[in-house]
């Protein structure tokens, strides 16, 4: 497969997208609705990947949207599907949403800021310095207007960037959620204890 253009990542990352439905089912219809629908969501895809991976069958829409790295392996929505029901299992409400939005609009921001402005590498990876900050940038807005405070907002977009830029083996769709969120809760926490 040839390198994706600026245009591919962009419907790539529109895809994505639909992952906030999950905040929207959230919102409306509570936790439960919400996890039947992941797991519903969850069990399709793995069907799909299921005929794409072990059965060889071609599906173009799919197949257009993988990076290079997915076309023999398992793709990075499953990872997401994974993390957002994690995040919703086990975080609290505005922490899930904080997370998953993250995961989300952060890393959409650090591939399409990345891609098309990306200079300064960082690590020796393929992650940009302008991605990065691109990415912080837009996480920490997330978190402030979700949880209303500075200091978790800034804690949870900390983690999801550095999250994003440095972990290579740990597919960042899983880890951003599940490790913003981890990092969201100990400090609604700690912040509660400290009121008391």
């Amino acid at each position: 497969m040839a390198p994706r253009s600026f245009k591919d990542e962009i419907l790539r990352k529109a895809f994505h997208l639909a992952s906030v439905a999950i905040v929207l089912v959230y919102y409306f219809f509570g936790k439960t609705i919400v996890l039947y629908f992941m797991a519903s969501y969850l069990v399709i895809v793995l069907i799909i990947e299921h005929l794409r991976l072990d059965r060889g069958c071609k599906l173009p829409f799919v197949n257009h949207l993988l990076r290079r790295e997915e076309e023999t392996s398992i793709a990075g929505h499953i990872y997401f599907t994974l993390g957002a029901i994690v995040a919703v299992s086990i975080f609290s409400e505005n922490v899930a949403y904080a997370a998953l939005l993250m995961a989300t609009f952060g890393d959409m921001s650090a591939a399409l800021i990345g891609k098309k402005f990306g200079r300064r590498r960082i690590f020796r990876n393929s992650k940009s310095l302008e991605g990065c900050i691109a990415e912080f940038i837009v996480d920490l807005v997330i978190g402030y207007v979700l949880l209303s405070n500075p200091g978790i907002a800034l804690i949870m977009a900390f983690v999801a960037t550095a999250v994003e830029t440095g972990f290579e083996k740990i597919d960042d769709n899983l880890a951003i959620p599940v490790f913003s969120g981890f990092a969201g809760e100990l400090m609604v926490m700690l912040t509660a204890y400290m009121n008391l």
